[in-house]
């Protein structure tokens, strides 16, 4: 029996690795966007998106795959997958209409039979409202984590499904996908499934959050965040996955998002959220740490000092620099003169504007003052101490990732500084 065609519908981040790593689980996969220009881009085999293991499992699979910006090669799919990426403004506002236009394109070229999927995050509410035959219309909670985007579409931990009756069996032809990937299927109603994302980010930023309120301390009292982290994994309670890296804020949009989104509702329906605006203030707080850190150690004794900046995207293995902290500092650090890299994306004057893009990450360490790694990319591992120092006019290193080694650095003469310790 032949197994069904998956269409995906919106070829941003979210859908282009979701339709790559069902094709790799065996399935005839279109991938369909209006914009023609995208699409002839897709088909010379060059992604808009930058993640590891992405173009690989695109070469396998390239024989399953048609990229196509024609409606009417919709019509033959079983499933149909609505799997935009949802932007989001400054304030973690969602936009929704662009959403809806393509639900909208998508929905009015299937055929009688096809299941219409919303994969993208959408608030509570949203799918039961759509005008599509309840039978054939579920919500998909994504997966999408950037930097690991194409591994958690081909491995996801669970299926959350919403549905409008949760207790009726599902099409055969959406759980012949569903099951491809043999992980637990939760059927739940659609706002259980919308909210059921929202929480999951809740739990998220709660780590992140003890994690970053901890590590602070750390700095201060001469702990040392690394060494709790094991006991807090060994925890059942706790547990070996969570989020217990400290980091400078919460960034990339998404979690923002869902922040937002859940101040509203409380807004809206007379209940409290003030953990949650204790969340969104600390995260505030933890992004202005490199600021913080450089104004004291560096910008208040040599107000013309030059900075070194390794990393612009909000993470490593992604070339998104939705609210970035690496930006947040060069938006606020004032008039001195740096020098940026980024393996993933280039450096924007308007940025800032005594700011130069450098070709490698030694380059923009020449004859600075101090470095700082902004985005804990792989290859800043590679870089020596010793040949950092070398290249510098200064010894301060920035490094809130712990990309570097702190005893090479400290042999190597560097002043490095990292969130969770004391600074040597």
């Amino acid at each position: 029996m032949s197994k069904p065609t998956i269409a995906f519908c919106g070829m941003t981040h979210l859908g282009l690795n979701s339709a790559i790593a069902v094709a790799d689980m065996g399935f005839p996969v279109v991938c369909f966007d209006p914009n023609a220009q995208l699409i002839a881009t897709l088909n010379d085999s060059v992604m808009p998106v930058q993640e590891p293991g992405l173009d690989e499992m695109l070469a396998k699979n390239a024989d399953r795959i048609r990229f196509t910006a024609d409606l009417g090669d919709l019509v033959g799919c079983d499933v149909a997958y609505i799997a935009p990426d949802v932007p989001t403004d400054e304030r973690g506002q969602s936009d929704l209409s662009p959403i809806r236009a393509i639900i909208d394109l998508v929905a009015a070229n299937l055929n009688d039979a096809a299941i219409l999927v919303v994969l993208c995050q959408v608030p509570p509410g949203f799918t039961r409202g759509l005008a599509f035959p309840a039978d054939r219309l579920y919500y998909q909670v994504e997966t999408l984590v950037f930097g690991c985007a194409i591994e958690r579409a081909r491995h996801p931990e669970r299926y959350i499904i919403g549905c409008a009756e949760p207790d009726k069996p599902l099409p055969a032809a959406f759980v012949a996908v569903l099951a491809a990937a043999e992980c637990p299927i939760l059927p739940m109603r659609y706002e259980s499934a919308e909210l059921a994302k929202i929480s999951i980010n809740m739990c998220l930023v709660a780590s992140v959050s003890v994690a970053n309120t901890m590590a602070e301390l750390c700095e201060n009292i001469g702990a040392d965040w690394s060494e709790i982290v094991p006991a807090l994994k060994l925890d059942r309670r706790i547990g070996q996955y969570s989020y217990l890296k400290p980091g400078l804020g919460i960034a990339g949009g998404n979690l923002e998002r869902d922040l937002t989104s859940v101040c509203n509702m409380a807004a809206e329906h007379g209940s409290d959220a003030g953990v949650v605006h204790a969340w969104i203030s600390n995260s505030k707080h933890r992004k202005d740490w490199a600021l913080r850190t450089l104004h004291e150690q560096l910008f208040q004794d040599n107000p013309n000092a030059e900075l070194g900046v390794l990393g612009l995207t909000y993470k490593e293995d992604t070339h998104s620099i939705k609210n970035s902290p690496s930006l947040a500092l060069l938006a606020n650090i004032g008039q001195c003169s740096l020098k940026a890299y980024d393996p993933a994306i280039d450096f924007d004057p308007a940025w800032h504007p005594n700011g130069q893009n450098t070709t490698t990450p030694l380059a923009a360490c020449q004859g600075v003052d101090a470095v700082a790694i902004m985005t804990p990319w792989g290859v800043f591992k590679d870089l020596a101490p010793a040949v950092i120092k070398n290249a510098m006019r200064g010894d301060l290193v920035l490094d809130p990732y712990a990309v570097l080694d702190g005893t090479t650095c400290a042999a190597a003469g560097l002043r490095r500084i990292t969130l969770g310790k004391p600074a040597q």
